[in-house]
């Protein structure tokens, strides 16, 4: 029997991957989504049935006759405008919940991605029973939906978070504000690759197709009502020093070199690829993080990507899509960047609505 999908949020960087992946595996997928970042297409998606409603106005009728609902939609980037921490998160959080009691309402299952980002800041290979230590609102979002799911779980509703690694690879809407895409972005189209720390952060990475593959594992496992679990999704062999993935995509690039930013010599170009959460130079933001559990229990499950073959397959791709710097540097492929311009040219109000003439 076919099964049929949600994805809220799907015309996003993940979700207009996962909705053309499960698409190809034979799933009935069916969109949604509030359109902020409809526009920043680099290559044409598949067609997706929408409901033509967002995260925080669909209900119980709306969500009623599928089989699985996967909540992509949220805010990803820091506050902007006059806009506080609590305006840009809780909305998400409160939206979370409501659908997840819709699901378990209706007996659907319930799929959040969570962020391996709520451990901060560690020494040592943490697993999903470390400490979490999330250093930025948007990660302490995540870590609150998960404990409003816990909450809500019990033998009868199992929802699984994904606590997933720093995503990289191609997609229908890809975003080149995440480290690895931006940095194969700028040696594709300007021969260099540029960082704004020193690039000794450790950070673990994870591959878009197996994000796409832990989801639609997900959606098969015939789970035991054991509450909600939580997994974190990536490889061992993935947890790489930022400078040393920039070293990984020069190399795949001949004439490519590595400079760094530096605070004094910033031009308004410069402003895409700024993290302001990096200070002097240092990203306090550096953990490793252990992926056993998902490859022990979530049933099929295998990462199949690693840095080496996925830095080659999306610079590859890039130049087969012949992406060119205006393109590279079009805002819409920049979450912070633009629903920032959203906000301050009126098309969207503080309330993150669409405004209406």
């Amino acid at each position: 029997m076919i099964k049929k999908v949600l994805i809220i949020g799907s015309h996003g960087y993940l979700g207009s991957k996962l909705a053309d992946f499960l698409d190809q595996h034979g799933y009935q997928c069916v969109g949604s989504d509030i359109g902020f970042f409809r526009n920043g297409v680099l290559y044409e998606p598949l067609y997706l049935p929408l409901i033509n409603k967002e995260a925080r106005t669909i209900d119980e009728y709306d969500i009623e006759g599928f089989d699985v609902v996967i909540m992509l939609a949220g805010i990803s980037n820091d506050p902007f405008g006059n806009l506080s921490t609590e305006d840009i998160y809780d909305p998400t959080r409160f939206y979370a919940l409501r659908i997840a009691k819709i699901c378990k309402k209706l007996g659907i299952r319930f799929i959040f991605p969570s962020s391996c980002s709520v451990y901060g800041i560690a020494d040592g290979m943490l697993d999903e029973n470390g400490l979490t230590n999330p250093q930025t609102p948007y990660s302490l979002n995540k870590l609150q939906i998960e404990q409003d799911l816990a909450a809500i779980s019990d033998d009868g509703f199992s929802p699984i978070a994904l606590r997933l690694a720093t995503v990289f690879g191609l997609s229908p809407r890809i975003r080149f504000d995440v480290v690895i895409n931006m940095l194969c972005g700028m040696a594709v189209t300007q021969k260099k690759v540029v960082l704004n720390s020193d690039g000794q952060a450790w950070r673990p990475h994870i591959h878009i197709e197996d994000v796409c593959e832990a989801f639609r594992c997900c959606i098969e496992w015939k789970t035991k009502g054991e509450g909600l679990k939580v997994m974190n999704v990536g490889r061992n062999d993935n947890n790489v020093r930022i400078i040393d993935v920039a070293k990984t995509i020069i190399d795949c690039i001949p004439g490519c070199e590595l400079q760094f930013l530096s605070a004094k010599n910033l031009t308004a170009e410069d402003e895409l690829v700024v993290d302001k959460k990096i200070n002097d130079g240092v990203d306090s933001r550096t953990y490793q993080v252990n992926f056993d559990k998902v490859h022990e229990q979530l049933p099929g499950f295998s990462a199949q990507w690693d840095i080496q073959r996925g830095v080659s397959q999306l610079v590859n791709d890039l130049q087969r899509l012949q992406l060119d710097e205006n393109k590279f540097k079009q805002r819409d492929f920049y979450r912070l960047q633009h629903i920032n311009h959203l906000y301050v040219t009126n098309q969207i109000n503080e309330g993150l609505f669409w405004n209406t003439k």
